[in-house]
């Protein structure tokens, strides 16, 4: 048989999303052992959390990076190309190197697995890790925790960095809940970092943590970051001190996610993967992760965040409340499209007082809420809300009535962030996206 060529091994991808989302292990355990158990050749840093999670692994990778090390790093959602999703060294993995992985998988799963796109995904990963011959690996959890596809890891340490309600289908509708989805990954005597967690989220990890003889290092008690940007922070750790640290992502939150990366990088240094001061300073100045806080255009200035939960919602809206501080003429487009599992309203609720336009489209995918599905929600909390069949004519009618010195937030779905910054790079998408 001929080998697939790259359009059709995606296409392949994309059709397992037909599977769903299955919650539990004993599929990809199986698959995994039938190419050799690729994800125990090095060690792991694994990385939960509703959000902060992404920028705390890019964060991670790029100071290990920076160190000398080979690193694998392993994120979900993609934005544009599926091949994001896996890099070494920021490096996304070749085409050829997704067909050959696919082919080998694809065989290991015949006849008897099915597994979803996820933990195919996942597989994928883990062998190109291997084949890389990497020095280390940081994880990031897709989907909760407990019986997420990445959970089959041992790791070094482990860190959560957030709880939040978010898909709650599959979580649970409590912090409660989430927390004990995603305190999961928490493993008997690896270390585990806490970032930001409230009541009474914070009590059941620790139980967990307590039950299974995890240490758990939390922020500001063990841990911190302070500063009056990430831009110029200091570290103050367990057994390491930093000032004068520069970190070029955007927003005060971003101060969590350094010392969670920080904390990690500590933990790691303790075990084994060596890291510099010096390398820590370049690696967090080096650090790039699209999407977040993300300027893509100018005049007007279009910026691209994909917040797509309440507690995402907030940070970005104290964000935004600070631009119009600081530019206190600019009028501020806010262009939405969400997922129909999500909450428009509770979404809303922190950015409505800080806007001058609402606009509600949609992303290209069947999940995805229609612009007309949102203004319904919202007719009473935005009754000025316009509809626009699709990013483009969301992004067209934004800058149609902005000013040069105006500004355009897109969010609400890193799908929909991923449309637009392709749409502005006149990019394709992959089809394969979630």
């Amino acid at each position: 048989m001929a080998p697939m060529t790259y359009p059709a091994t995606v296409q392949f991808l994309y059709g397992l999303q037909l599977h769903g989302i299955k919650l539990g292990l004993e599929t990809i355990r199986t698959l995994l052992a039938r190419v050799g158990d690729p994800h125990r050749r090095y060690p792991v840093l694994h990385i939960g959390g509703t959000n902060g999670k992404g920028s705390t692994a890019a964060m991670t990778a790029s100071i290990l990076q920076a160190s000398g090390h080979r690193v694998g790093l392993y994120t979900s959602p993609h934005l544009i190309d599926f091949r994001e999703r896996i890099r070494v060294n920021g490096e996304m993995i070749p085409e050829s190197r997704v067909i050959h992985g696919v082919e080998l998988l694809r065989a290991a799963s015949a006849p008897d697995l099915a597994p979803t796109f996820f933990e195919f995904t996942t597989a994928l990963a883990f062998h190109h890790f291997a084949e890389c011959q990497v020095d280390v690996v940081v994880l990031e959890v897709g989907l909760g925790g407990r019986f997420d596809a990445t959970n089959v890891v041992e790791p070094l340490a482990a860190a959560i960095t957030t709880i939040g309600l978010d898909h709650e289908a599959y979580l649970g509708s409590t912090t409660e809940a989430i927390a004990m989805e995603k305190a999961g990954i928490i493993k008997p005597g690896v270390p585990v970092v806490l970032g930001r967690i409230g009541e009474p989220a914070s009590r059941v990890i620790e139980e967990r943590a307590s039950t299974v003889g995890a240490p758990v290092l939390r922020l500001d008690r063990d841990f911190r970051c302070e500063g009056s940007s990430p831009t110029d922070c200091g570290y103050t750790g367990f057994g390491l001190r930093l000032d004068h640290l520069s970190c070029p992502l955007q927003g005060r939150f971003q101060l969590d996610n350094v010392a969670c990366s920080l904390a990690l990088i500590e933990l790691a240094h303790e075990r084994g993967v060596t890291v510099t001061e010096t390398s820590v300073r370049a690696g967090l100045q080096q650090v790039a992760w699209e999407g977040r806080l993300e300027i893509v255009g100018q005049e007007p200035t279009v910026m691209v965040d994909g917040a797509h939960n309440p507690a995402a919602a907030t940070v970005l809206a104290e964000y935004l409340s600070e631009w119009k501080r600081v530019r206190p003429a600019a009028r501020l487009c806010l262009i939405v499209g969400m997922m129909r599992d999500k909450h428009p309203r509770e979404f809303l609720a922190p950015l409505l007082p800080l806007i001058d336009t609402l606009i509600l489209t949609q992303a290209d995918l069947p999940r995805a809420a229609l612009g007309s599905e949102l203004r319904l929600l919202l007719e009473h909390d935005a009754p000025f809300a316009q509809v626009a069949p699709t990013p483009s004519d969301a992004l067209a009618m934004a800058k149609h009535s902005a000013a040069a010195s105006d500004v355009v937030c897109v969010t609400g779905s890193l799908m929909l962030v991923g449309e637009i910054k392709a749409l502005l790079r006149g990019d394709s998408l992959s089809p394969v996206r979630g």
